[in-house]
Parts: C-alpha cells; structure tokens; sequence
C-alpha cells in the first residue's frame, strides 16, 4: 500500500518536515558522490550495536563517539528508494503532526522518535556488527503520532491487486495499523538474523512507533483541533 495523501489540512506551513525532507535529500547526494566511499562514512555515522557496547566497555567517556551515531543515522539513507520512501511518509504525515505540536517541540519530538528507535535496534541486536542507517524509525514515531492524533482521518492509498491498480480512502488507523503489523511480522521473522546479516531494522520502526504513540502526549498542543475533510463521491 502506498499512501497518497491524507484528508487532514495543515492550519500551518510544515516548516520542519520541509527542512527535513530537504536535508536528507542533500545529504544523500553527497552520499552519492561519494560512491564506494560511502561505506566508511556508514562505519562513523551509522548505528553499529556490537560497537556501541564495545565503547561502553572500553571507552565509557566518549559519549559523543557512543551516542552520536544515534542521531547522525537518521540522515543517512542506503539507496534512492530508502530515501524517497522515508521523505514520501514524512511528507505524508508530518506535516500534520507539526500542525499540532508546534514547530521547535515537533522537531524534538523527531530526534527523540529517533533516538528511541535506534535503541531499540541496539538493545534487540546488541552483537551486530552491520551500520544501520536511516529515517525510518523517526518517521515511524511520526505516524505512531498520527495515528493518536488523528484515528478518524482517511488516508488516499495506491492498491496493487494483482496486474490492477486502484486508488481507495483508508481510514488511519486501518492502514497505520496494517504497517505496524507488518513490521512486527516481518521483525519477529528476522529477529535474531539481521544481526549478522543486516537488513531492514524492523525492530527499530517498532520501538519508533511505540515512542512516538507515547510521547505525543507530551508533545502535543491540548487545544489542538483538526478537521477531516469529507470528498464527494
């Protein structure tokens, strides 16, 4: 499933999930450029569990050397569809969050999504030694934000059913929860493997969901309303 658009107006421009997209999507040219290079940069910025605990052990004081990783990770992206995929959802559902949470809290509320994912994958795969990199698990906090924000809102969804495309209205919480299925599906089934063999870190789109349904009611604006808009049929 492929989500579209959503039927959710912003009373506000998206400054952050603009400047997010937008940063992303320069680092990961110069990431293109960078070719076969790319893999260095991936063992400095990218979440490595089994160096996390290794620096814990033996370097305790660098946290910048520990925890940096956490938050460089989510700008780093593996590949055109990583990247396009990650700012498509982004765009889809941040700009709504944003709306109900403010600017500056909703960048925070980001970072800490992120933060939290990257744990996650860390504490579920503490001896792997494969980067992991990319938004995915900030994001996955975003729509786990949604999803409490907005259950009544109806996602505009592309549907491949075999050789035919179809084009339907989802309501959120159907197709938030059918991603978060998946996930757990898909983590569970690889769980234990993508240490070794790297992957897509389903665990961490878990733990991000997780935190981000949980903190936005920390973050979100108590008067906040929103307005689902009805299409004519």
């Amino acid at each position: 499933m492929i989500p579209l658009r959503d039927t959710v107006p912003s009373s506000t421009f998206p400054v952050v999930t603009v400047a997010l997209i937008v940063i992303n999507g320069a680092i990961f040219i110069f990431e293109w450029f960078l070719g076969s290079d790319i893999s260095v940069l991936f063992s400095v910025l990218g979440i490595i569990p089994a160096k996390y605990f290794w620096m814990a052990q033996h370097q305790p004081a660098d946290y910048l050397g520990r925890f940096g990783p956490l938050v460089s990770s989510m700008f780093l992206h593996g590949g055109w569809m990583h990247v396009i995929s990650n700012m498509w959802y982004l765009w889809i559902f941040g700009d709504n969050v944003e709306d109900r949470m403010g600017h500056k809290k909703f960048l925070l509320f980001y970072v800490l999504c992120g933060l939290g994912a990257g744990l996650t994958h860390i504490y579920l795969n503490s001896d792997s030694p494969i980067p992991t990199v990319g938004a995915s698990g900030a994001i996955a906090g975003v729509m786990g934000a949604y999803i409490v924000l907005y259950p009544k809102a109806r996602v505009m969804t592309l549907l491949p059913i075999f050789i035919f495309i179809q084009i339907i209205e989802i309501p959120a919480y159907f197709f938030l929860g059918f991603w978060i299925l998946l996930q757990f599906f898909q983590g569970t089934m690889a769980l234990g493997a993508e240490a070794h063999t790297g992957g897509v870190a389903w665990w961490a789109h878990l733990g991000g969901f997780v935190f981000g349904a949980l903190l936005v009611f920390l973050f979100r604006k108590p008067e906040g309303r929103y307005v689902v808009v009805e299409e004519d049929r």
